[in-house]
């Protein structure tokens, strides 16, 4: 373990972040990292528990607890603390294919489950991967893994987001040759499009995946397989093929006035305001997307908050997010003990940044929508809302959130973004190919395996187990590559 008595000496101590109302200047990274010497004392905090939850990745309460990867999450912090940079690349490059986007994105599971957290603050793993990855690339360390033999079988990969290259990446180092289909004119899937720069730089998205193209994967962009090409055509020319196209079905609003114009989805907002960045290299800023408009985001997830910070940063007059269930607790319920997944009230970048702004946080609980209300030129220019109160359906017994009389409100809204979830996989990619679906539209095989109702044909990711997080779906995108190279070759070790 790191130092015996770490924890007991050191505080927790986490990157210095820029106040709101610097950082809402631009789309940059806001957060700068602790120096190597104040990252090795936060290695020392690690206790080397006999029961590392951190690294569990554990269904508990009906959500995960611990590290879906399996990080050796107690080996690298200890090689952290003894300043073992290059050997704790290593160890952590044997589970993880991309410790940079997730110690960046991922809402940090592992610290979560971490036992520090009982009596005082966890190890801070999220940052020492970040400081672990970086110092490799720093140093050189992070090089092309090209095979030395390839085995003559070829995989084709629809969708470019961390599933897919995670699969693809494995894949590629096994020695069968991959190709990665992505419908965008760029590379990354959510990655890309689905979280905002100043969560994820582009950059750093760009670094790996010029990496994977060196390392011998093809990305073929501008291609909507289902579309663009056939699906039996992929299936005559590649021996196995990975749905990785993510949980992109958008769940609507069904309300009165939703034809209005101004109303978009959060993801074709994020994606929109991220590309225009991009196609300008940072010159252009898209503030006319809300630059002194009222914004309402309907949803109190990740994505809402990345709307709220995206707003504010576009210029946003105001800003309002609705979220139908009840405010959290701010600590830890009886129900919901450790090491279970904290349901407990989290206030993310976003939102902090409107509390600077407008001096109070958007969020409004047990609140929805009823109506849009168009001006004469069709635009959005009101919604009707209404609180909610948590009731019993007296046919299935489950707890539902149901509207309250007198309670409405009509406020001035000039462009919404619905960030209300994922109803799964889209239709026109499983029809294509046939393969069957359950419940959720997901695409359904059996209980954690990656083979579909189609012969060659496998999936990973938010395609398969619905929306989720990043670290779920690197993965998956490893798990299915396991199974495609298992069916490949009849055995495998990756």
């Amino acid at each position: 373990m790191g130092k015996p008595t770490g924890f007991l000496e050191y505080e927790r101590e986490t990157a210095k972040v820029l106040p709101p109302k610097v950082r809402i200047a631009n789309f940059k990274e806001f957060r700068t990292p602790l120096n190597k010497e104040k990252q090795k004392l936060q290695g020392a905090r690690c206790m080397a528990c006999g029961v590392p939850f951190c690294q569990s990745g554990m269904m508990l309460g009906g959500m995960a607890s611990g590290c879906p990867l399996h990080n050796l999450v107690p080996e690298t912090n200890d090689l952290v603390y003894t300043g073992n940079w290059k050997q704790a690349f290593l160890r952590l490059s044997k589970t993880h294919s991309f410790p940079e986007f997730t110690s960046r994105v991922c809402p940090a599971l592992c610290e979560a489950a971490c036992t520090c957290n009982l009596n005082g603050e966890p190890v801070s793993t999220k940052e020492n991967e970040r400081a672990i990855i970086e110092t490799a690339y720093e140093n050189g360390w992070v090089t092309p893994q090209i095979p030395e033999v390839r085995t003559g079988k070829s995989i084709a990969v629809i969708g470019s987001g961390p599933s897919g290259l995670a699969a693809a990446q494995q894949l590629n180092r096994r020695g069968h040759s991959v190709t990665v289909f992505e419908r965008k004119d760029r590379v990354g899937g959510l990655l890309r499009y689905g979280i905002p720069n100043m969560k994820l730089d582009k950059a750093v998205v760009d670094r790996r995946i010029h990496l994977m193209e060196e390392e011998g994967v093809k990305f073929v962009t501008n291609v909507n397989v289902g579309k663009d090409i056939k699906a039996e055509e992929l299936l005559k020319q590649f021996d196995r093929v990975i749905l990785a196209c993510g949980a992109s079905n958008p769940r609507d609003i069904k309300v009165p006035g939703r034809d209005a114009k101004g109303i978009y989805f959060a993801v074709d907002f994020l994606g929109q305001v991220t590309k225009a960045l991009l196609d300008s290299d940072f010159a252009k800023v898209p503030y006319e997307l809300a630059k002194g408009k009222n914004v309402l985001v309907i949803g109190g997830g990740d994505t809402g908050n990345d709307c709220v910070g995206t707003s504010i940063r576009l210029g946003a007059k105001s800003v309002i997010q609705l979220e139908m269930m009840p405010k959290p607790p701010v600590e830890r319920t009886p129900s919901n003990p450790w090491p279970q997944w904290p349901r407990v009230l989290k206030t993310d970048y976003g939102q902090e940044e409107a509390i600077a702004v407008f001096g109070h946080d958007p969020r409004v609980y047990q609140t929805t929508v009823t109506e849009f209300i168009k001006d004469k030129n069709g635009n959005v220019c009101q919604a009707k809302l209404t609180k909610l109160k948590s009731e019993k359906d007296p046919k299935t017994g489950r707890m539902m959130m149901v509207p309250v009389e007198g309670t409405e409100e009509v406020i001035p809204v000039d462009v919404v973004l619905i960030a209300a979830g994922f109803l799964g996989s889209e239709k026109y990619v499983t029809d294509a190919f046939k393969v069957a679906i359950n419940g959720r539209t997901n695409v359904d095989t059996k209980p954690d395996q990656y083979q579909t109702s189609v012969d060659k044909v496998f999936t990973a990711g938010d395609m398969h187990r619905g929306q989720s997080l990043v670290v779920w779906a690197i993965r998956e995108g490893r798990e299915a590559a396991k199974a495609v190279d298992e069916s490949l070759m009849g055995y495998s070790y990756l």
